[in-house]
């Protein structure tokens, strides 16, 4: 067998094993390059490690086994449990709401006695039946509604589609909190318990919202979605609130109910608007899965093609929003979620780029005829701030920069501190905008730059970072995630692309508690507010990560977007942690993060408590964070 065509086999299950950029043409390129560096034997043992990887994977993330040990209620749990709610001074009345049209009859009395089997004895279960032209459905209702006085049925006379049958049922509530069911999925025992124990514990939430997961004809449980905290960004791209979904009632009445005309998205159309009245500090999330999504052909849980005029629905219902709050610019359905776009204001704000470096010729040729060549934004300076360079060749190339009037060099001898050196060029930017660029960069996507900053010029953000890849095209920043590694990790580091990520986060715009400063925008107005980067106790590791969390603990959130795509030569820069002195420095980092941070770095709002601390690809937590149900 000849040498290509051995290859191109290995490279067919490269392909498939490890879904390589491109496809095809892509893999062979991988494996021929593999094959020349290692030999065949080579090539084998690292398909064997992708292969025992994605077992280990699949292991990790066994969801069957994770509720088994984490997501089951025994007979102790429900005593403690009644107990609890024995002791309770205030039971707040819950209606649950229900709308419903032709459902399957045992999926409906399923529905329906999953309400009636909660811990939490004070609910009632409004449902508006939308003239179901099923002859099983009314008498099945009728015989709910005389078996317990705390469902109450209305039959509608006129079919009105979603929003219609919802404010029906919205009618039938007197319930101070509204739980949102639909007809078809259920909710697990302990979920109005957890929900009434939020109410309680968080007087000023008006919108609750809880972690859920699918369940399939068997009922096997499957596909959790373990939320993050609010998320404005990230609520933009796609409706993560929706189950559990509990709202205040007096809210529901402000608002008035559900809106005709955005049906199938419906609720996601409803959140927005009682945001604007209440604002998003008034959003609560409760991490744990307290609904079930059943999946059927019907079903939006069996993926958006299922109901298409959803997401158009949800499209329109978010450039509404947009143009009710005043934000210039437009959101658009992307298959996989909704990408927000941000008008640039005229004139355009200048934004200073600052890229620090030693020497480092080829790569600071390659990262500045990048930005030259091929960023669309027009408006900016670069300052190449030159620590020392000894390198006639480099030296020289540096002085040919002054022919450009857009790019300065500042010489800057002292010995090499990261945060220091931003500090000192910031100091001398004229922009208004400042964006931090390793010297290792190099721009893919020519709206590279437009794209950051429209996001940073939108109120209340701080930092704006990039999807930064290798050259092999594998991920090398999509978000930071806290307490990854004891400080601080990059969310699905090392996936090969096409790359969405968990429930597509890293194909969408998001808020991150950190991005990366490899390249990164913010306001020079908040860089200044925050002092910038640390440069006593951070000189180089997580310099970024702490300068986030003072912006984030200043009140601003930082957001992260892969419409801004570049290529990363990470650690081209200052290499690796490789001798005694580098490794005592890095520890001393790590130290002052865990004292300044403390338990902050392990309660990430931006990611959830039932996902691992232990590797970056959102794979379970064993245990999870939470606290205990009882």
């Amino acid at each position: 067998m000849s040498n290509l065509l051995r290859i191109r086999r290995l490279a067919a299950v490269v392909a498939r094993s490890v879904r390589a950029s491109g496809g095809f043409k892509s893999a062979i390129h991988k494996a021929s390059g593999l094959y020349r560096k290692e030999g065949f034997s080579g090539l084998r043992n690292r398909l064997r490690q992708r292969r025992d990887l994605s077992a280990e994977t699949a292991k990790r993330n066994s969801y069957d086994e994770w509720v088994q040990r984490y997501d089951c209620i025994d007979d102790e749990q429900r005593v403690a449990i009644r107990q609890r709610l024995a002791a309770m001074p205030d039971k707040p009345l819950i209606s649950v709401v229900m709308p419903t049209y032709n459902p399957k009859p045992e999926w409906l009395t399923e529905a329906i006695e999953s309400v009636r089997n909660q811990l939490y004895p004070n609910w009632e279960l409004c449902i508006a039946d939308d003239v179901s032209t099923d002859p099983a459905i009314r008498p099945l209702l009728e015989q709910f509604a005389r078996e317990d006085s705390r469902i109450k049925v209305v039959f509608r006379e006129q079919n009105g589609h979603i929003s219609a049958a919802s404010n029906s049922a919205l009618e039938l509530a007197v319930g101070e909190w509204v739980a949102l069911l639909d007809h078809d999925d259920l909710l697990p025992e302990h979920a109005l318990y957890c929900v009434a124990n939020a109410i309680i514990a968080n007087p000023s939430a008006r919108l609750i919202y809880s972690d859920e997961d699918k369940i399939d004809a068997s009922g096997r449980r499957h596909d959790p979605y373990f939320k993050c905290d609010w998320n404005t960004d990230l609520f933009y791209s796609q409706n993560f609130f929706c189950h559990l979904g509990v709202y205040h009632k007096p809210l529901l009445d402000t608002v008035e109910g559900f809106r005709i005309g955005v049906e199938g998205s419906q609720d996601y159309d409803l959140v927005l608007r009682c945001i604007e009245h209440v604002g998003v500090d008034a959003v609560h999330h409760i991490p744990r899965v307290l609904y079930h999504w059943r999946v059927h052909a019907e079903s939006t849980a069996g993926g958006a093609d299922a109901k298409p005029y959803a997401a158009l629905a949800g499209e329109r219902a978010l450039n509404e929003h947009f143009a009710r709050q005043g934000v210039a610019g437009s959101v658009e359905w992307i298959g996989r979620g909704y990408y927000a776009h941000y008008s640039l204001p005229a004139p355009l704000p200048l934004v200073s780029l600052i890229i620090p470096t030693r020497n480092g010729l080829n790569l600071m040729r390659q990262c500045i005829d990048s930005i030259v060549g091929k960023t669309t934004y027009s408006n900016y300076e670069i300052i190449v701030v030159d620590n020392g360079s000894d390198d006639p060749e480099a030296l020289r190339y540096f002085e040919s920069l002054g022919q450009d009037a857009r790019i300065r060099v500042l010489r800057d001898d002292r010995p090499f501190n990261y945060s220091a050196l931003n500090n000192a060029a910031v100091s001398q930017a004229r922009g208004e905008l400042i964006g931090l660029i390793n010297n290792d960069i190099e721009v893919i996507s020519p709206d590279w730059l437009s794209e950051m900053v429209g996001i940073v010029l939108q109120p209340g953000v701080g930092a704006v970072g990039a999807k930064l890849l290798y050259p092999d095209d594998t991920l090398q920043h999509g978000g930071v995630v806290l307490g990854i590694g004891g400080v601080a990790g990059h969310a699905n580091k090392l996936a090969p692309q096409p790359c969405y990520g968990y429930f597509g986060r890293t194909s969408l715009i998001s808020s991150y508690s950190a991005v990366t400063a490899a390249c990164l925008l913010v306001r020079k107005s908040v860089y200044l507010e925050v002092d910038g980067l640390n440069e006593q106790d951070l000189t180089i590791a997580f310099n970024d990560v702490d300068f986030c969390m003072r912006i984030r603990e200043a009140g601003y959130r930082n957001v992260w977007t892969p419409f801004a795509e570049l290529y990363h030569h990470e650690s081209a820069t200052r290499g690796f942690e490789d001798n005694p002195q580098k490794q005592a420095r890095f520890r001393s980092e790590v130290m002052y993060m865990q004292r300044r941070w403390g338990d902050l770095l392990f309660k990430d709002p931006a990611y959830s408590p039932n996902l691992t601390l232990d590797h970056e690809d959102f794979s379970l937590a064993w245990p999870p964070r939470v606290e205990p149900l009882v």
